[in-house]
């Protein structure tokens, strides 16, 4: 059933890429777009989370192409990691076969530190294919990432759901910052509710979906909900998730002096300072200092592999090698720990690979253990278990020879049945018994320097 709903969402998809196609253009720089500045008379802060701003109705692109589908973007009030007022945009894609009572909110997991990554950038055929950053990076990859994960909700369109691609690090790309993830993404569908466009109705169900830093916002959405968007969390019928971040702390041991991905310790540096303005630059060395600015505006797609062995020491100054000897680090570090936040109340399928040595990482020391590369399996098997206990209906998969990258490809088919299940009325299964344990999620205690 799974692989059949695949291949009818890939032929979909690319039908609508191949119908009434113009010649490919490259659109103006996204920075110039006006449609994502907030330009009204009245404060921002007189809006309510989820309040419309801006709409538009456009061709959905990919890489730059538009397609006869029609995508609705929204510029929505939302809120940042430190409770301001935040404009941020969601993009809408309904199909011709559209049922209105249906809606899943796919988190996009163009992970990058780059608002022109952003998936309504690409959605809107404004990826800057081959221009240069100001650090001089190519902006390639980010804009085209988002594109290619049309193969990822192709199946969805196919099934007649509305999908909604909320722009989930907000407008200056907060990379790593989990509770602002959930909330542009509950504040998404709150404004995709409010635009009569998109022709969703006001009691239709919604379910989640996210891979990787898609993931982040997923978890973070189920987790934020029911106190920060009830509205919308009375209506949310299931998360599919894998590759999951769940205790950040464990995740810099694990894939700290990775071949393939140490890069991405120096891009949760940049991106936790600037959604909860810290000034690392005291704790950092001459390596820190040299190579952040390098990459303050990349996507993970520009530091995979290109910084084998790095590590937090190799950043910081040799008194602040241990990292909980930084005060701001372990503050933020609790605040994004999963296993401190509160419980969600939906069912969830969760899905982690484990041989991460296949992309260049070795299980980590002890409490850390194996991961996939760049997520630590024993987290998310705490937070599993944690969810069980609480009375959640928990599917939980284990992919113990597969890597992060192989995982999503894994994981997606079994995510789309998941999803159709709950939709159709089915059950939420339930696989609590059979979780292996896991690792501690504790709070991190500072440390002297």
């Amino acid at each position: 059933m799974a692989s059949r709903i695949l291949f009818q969402g890939a032929v979909a998809l690319t039908a609508i890429a191949l119908t009434g196609i113009t010649a490919p253009t490259v659109a103006a720089q996204p920075s110039a777009d006006s449609f994502y500045q907030y330009d009204g008379s009245a404060p921002l802060s007189s809006y309510q989370p989820g309040a419309v701003l801006k709409t538009r109705t456009l061709p959905y692109h990919v890489v730059n192409i538009p397609t006869p589908l029609q995508a609705v973007q929204v510029l929505y009030r939302s809120t940042d990691a430190l409770g301001r007022p935040s404009a941020n945009v969601t993009s809408i894609l309904r199909p011709p076969n559209a049922q209105p009572d249906k809606v899943v909110s796919f988190q996009s997991a163009y992970d990058s530190l780059n608002p022109e990554d952003g998936p309504s950038r690409a959605v809107a055929g404004d990826t800057p294919i081959g221009s240069l950053t100001a650090s001089g990076r190519n902006v390639a990859f980010g804009g085209t990432l988002a594109s290619g994960e049309a193969a990822m909700f192709g199946p969805l369109l196919a099934l007649g759901y509305t999908v909604v691609i909320p722009d989930t690090e907000g407008p200056n790309a907060d990379f790593a910052a989990g509770p602002e993830y959930g909330m542009m993404t509950l504040d998404s569908l709150r404004a995709a509710r409010n635009t009569p466009e998109t022709g969703i109705a006001d009691s239709a169900e919604i379910g989640l979906m996210g891979y990787s830093g898609g993931a982040i916002a997923t978890n973070w959405a189920s987790i934020l909900a029911p106190d920060y968007a009830p509205d919308i969390n009375e209506d949310l019928i299931g998360a599919a998730q894998g590759g999951l971040l769940v205790n950040p702390a464990n995740n810099l041991r694990y894939a700290n002096g990775s071949i393939g991905w140490a890069g991405v310790v120096g891009m949760a540096v940049v991106g936790l300072a600037r959604a909860y303005d810290i000034d690392f630059d005291p704790y950092l060395g001459d390596r820190g200092r040299e190579l952040l600015p390098r990459i303050e505006d990349a996507s993970i797609g520009n530091v995979i592999l290109q910084y084998p062995g790095v590590t937090w020491q190799d950043l910081a100054k040799p008194e602040y090698a241990n990292p909980n000897s930084v005060p701001e680090y372990v503050d933020v570090a609790n605040k994004i720990n999963m296993g401190n936040a509160p419980i969600p109340t939906i069912p969830m399928f969760i899905a982690q690979a484990a041989n991460g040595a296949l992309e260049g990482t070795q299980p980590g020391g002890p409490g850390v253990g194996p991961g996939d590369g760049v997520m630590v399996a024993g987290d998310v098997r705490t937070l599993a278990t944690r969810y069980c206990d609480a009375g959640l209906s928990i599917q939980y998969d284990q992919y113990d020879t597969i890597s992060h990258v192989p995982g999503g490809a894994l994981w997606l088919p079994g995510a789309i049945t998941w999803l159709n299940d709950r939709f159709n009325g089915n059950p939420a299964p339930n696989n609590c018994s059979n979780i292996a344990p896991g690792n501690s999620l504790a709070p991190e205690e500072h440390a002297a320097s």
